[in-house]
């Protein structure tokens, strides 16, 4: 997987910049949609026999990047490599459309049978870093939860910064965050994203907790694999016609607590995410005379790398020039 990624990143990148073109235009469709084409049309020319297992959704309600799409290009020479792919073209549709913060383009890619194939619904999840793995029960109170989390990070629980998405489904947990004293950063979108901070020092972010979508929590255990950090999560259940979907589609125990490794249990992952607008961990695409200027992560789990990247896309001219900052 280490060969593949540079490809990969190149497919996070060009999505990122085709969706930054529509930045703040107020229109959230059109800003995923130009992420969809732009990594549907790089995903084929990487030399990989790949397969979506985590997309835009069926073949019937999504026209590309569907789950069980074949992607990829058969146009070299060398034998291509058989891969299940997750992506999530733009994580925060409406981030981007009215320039708020935090939205990203993401892909994970690992060997066959190396991603879980959540269904699409929600998950509740708790989400920490290398320095919590171990301490926390997504079944305990929050309070003791917090507690254990601040007793390995060495500091008190009003020190603490847990992110939470803003709905109203999260009142009760928001109420019992507040009274174990910790701090909360309410966002509109982008759990996954959240998610990658937390287990990244330095970001401000110690926690995640409440629900979210399956397929990003997925994309989430993927990141945290690489960066050694931990996600416990549940599948949620709305209704039968749900749960007997879930059972068709292997899922026996619909209350199983799913741990980082079983969300993503390749031994040879890649995770790669570009920023669209800015947020704690990514810097937003910033275009220039001279061209794109992207910030991303790419992240392999065997061998074990994280890189930060920085790239400048120069733009096809005669005059174009190369800065240095």
């Amino acid at each position: 997987m280490l060969e593949l990624s540079l490809e990969v990143l190149r497919v996070v990148e060009d999505a990122a910049i085709a969706s930054a073109r529509t930045m703040g235009m107020g229109d959230a469709n059109t800003s995923d949609q130009a992420a969809v084409e732009s990594m549907r049309r790089c995903l084929d020319t990487i030399p990989i026999d790949g397969t979506i297992v985590i997309g835009e959704g069926e073949r019937d309600s999504a026209p590309m990047l569907f789950i069980g799409e074949k992607v990829g290009s058969t146009n070299h020479s060398a034998e291509p490599i058989s891969v299940d792919i997750a992506v999530d073209p733009l994580e925060g549709t409406n981030l981007c459309a009215t320039g708020g913060a935090g939205a990203i383009t993401v892909l994970a890619a690992s060997e066959h049978g190396g991603l879980l194939h959540a269904p699409d619904c929600y998950m509740d999840k708790i989400v920490v870093g290398p320095a919590c793995k171990g301490a926390v029960d997504i079944d305990a109170p929050v309070k003791q939860n917090l507690k254990a989390i601040a007793r390995r990070l060495l500091r008190g629980v009003d020190d603490l910064v847990v992110v939470v998405l803003d709905r109203p489904r999260h009142q009760d947990l928001i109420n019992d965050i507040r009274d174990a004293g910790a701090r909360i950063r309410l966002i509109s979108d982008g759990d996954l994203s959240a998610g990658i901070a937390a287990a990244v020092a330095g970001t401000g972010v110690h926690a995640v907790m409440g629900s979210g979508g399956a397929p990003e929590g997925v994309l989430t255990a993927a990141a945290l694999r690489c960066l050694n950090g931990e996600i416990l999560a549940r599948l949620v259940i709305k209704d039968d016609p749900q749960k007997e979907r879930m059972q068709q589609m292997g899922i026996r125990d619909t209350n199983k607590i799913y741990d980082t490794s079983e969300l993503a249990p390749g031994r040879n992952l890649v995770f790669a995410a570009c920023g669209v607008t800015d947020g704690n961990l990514l810097q937003g695409v910033r275009f220039s005379a001279d061209g794109a200027h992207t910030h991303a992560v790419v992240m392999t789990s065997h061998p074990a790398r994280v890189r930060f990247i920085e790239t400048t896309h120069l733009d096809n001219r005669p005059d174009v020039k190369v800065r240095f900052r």
